[in-house]
């Protein structure tokens, strides 16, 4: 019976994954694919280290482990519209720890807390950017579950929790000699990496699958409270989404919203916050759930039909959406809609 060391199944795992996304050939999905082969990468590399101890791969791990913060960053790239980054920048780090590692026995350097520092960066990045709400993710489908302000904020929870197990290392082979060094590393990227990749490619399929050509660019200005102004946008976004029916667009996202209403995305995000009490997903959702109701209690159509119909993608997000909303699901609610009927009608 072959024994596979953890970190191996770990990356079986993932690479079972990483498989079945790039045989969907999706483009927006390859950001977590280069996430997913670094990780692969690097499990491989940890699990080879810990058991054959090869110069090659003690060379090669930090090397790889390098790369997971610019990669993990990068899988958040494509959510704020009309941006183009260069992707170089991000290889800078990873080049600097390849110098280091290369010339690491003429010159030893604490390569484990440049790491830390690394993850550290670039988790504090991810958090200051989740911190900044819907608006600073323009791009992405509004009503998700899951909003990909709050998945970035967890993903760069988890990489500075990733610096704080480099910092371990680093400290564990000043002060042990590094003789718990392997079960640290094995340990913290078997529980670290699947978390993100997990939060990455859930977040990643909130990306509409073709955005529509913009035709006009809208600045996004900082705006200053003014109750006025902030009822005139909800008002002129109420009577878009009425007039429009936009919620009823699966792919809806604040920019398209933006576009569609003529004002920057930020304001009408800002506006709804403050004059509703609520983000954008949740009004959005308000509508989808209130036609949902409307059609539930008229119609006989298929619960599944009403669904799609109000712009929901998912059974699971559309249940759970109109639980929180009515406190009950969409066939109960169809139920007490009728049983509620009988009575008038009798009468």
């Amino acid at each position: 019976m072959i024994l596979l060391p953890l970190p191996a199944v770990v990356a079986v795992l993932l690479g079972f994954l990483l498989c079945l996304l790039v045989l969907q050939g999706q483009r927006r999905l390859r950001p977590i694919m280069m996430f997913l082969a670094v990780s692969v990468a690097l499990m491989t590399i940890v699990s080879l280290r810990w058991s054959i101890d090869a110069a090659v791969f003690r060379f090669l791990q930090p090397v790889v482990a390098a790369l997971l913060p610019p990669t993990a960053w990068l899988c958040f790239s494509g959510f704020q519209a009309g941006t183009r980054r260069s992707l170089w920048p991000h290889l800078v780090p990873t080049g600097l720890i390849l110098v280091l590692s290369l010339v690491w026995q003429q010159f030893p350097t604490p390569i484990d807390a440049l790491l830390a520092v690394l993850f550290f960066g670039y988790g504090a990045a991810l958090i200051w950017r989740g911190a900044q709400g819907e608006g600073g993710f323009s791009a992405a489908r509004l009503g998700e579950r899951l909003r990909a302000d709050h998945a970035a904020m967890f993903v760069g929870a988890l990489l500075v929790l990733s610096g704080v197990i480099d910092l371990a290392i680093a400290l564990d082979f000043g002060w042990g000699g590094g003789t718990h060094a392997g079960k640290i590393v094995s340990l913290g990227n078997m529980v670290m990496l699947p978390l993100i990749a997990w939060a990455a490619l859930a977040v990643a399929r909130s990306l509409p699958e073709a955005e529509e050509p913009v035709e006009g660019v809208i600045v996004d200005e900082p705006a200053e409270r003014d109750d006025a102004a902030d009822a005139h946008i909800v008002a002129e976004t109420h009577r878009i989404l009425r007039e429009r029916r936009l919620y009823r667009d699966p792919d809806l996202t604040l920019d398209r919203l933006a576009r569609r209403v003529g004002i920057p995305a930020r304001q009408i995000s800002g506006a709804i916050n403050r004059e509703l009490g609520r983000n954008v997903s949740q009004e959005i959702n308000a509508w989808r759930i209130a036609e949902a109701m409307e059609l539930l209690e008229r119609t006989d159509r298929h619960v599944t039909s009403v669904m799609f119909d109000c712009g929901f993608q998912t059974k699971s997000n559309f249940n759970y959406t109109f639980r929180r909303a009515t406190g009950l699901s969409p066939s109960d609610w169809r139920r007490r809609a009728k049983e509620d009927a009988k009575p008038a009608s009798a009468v």
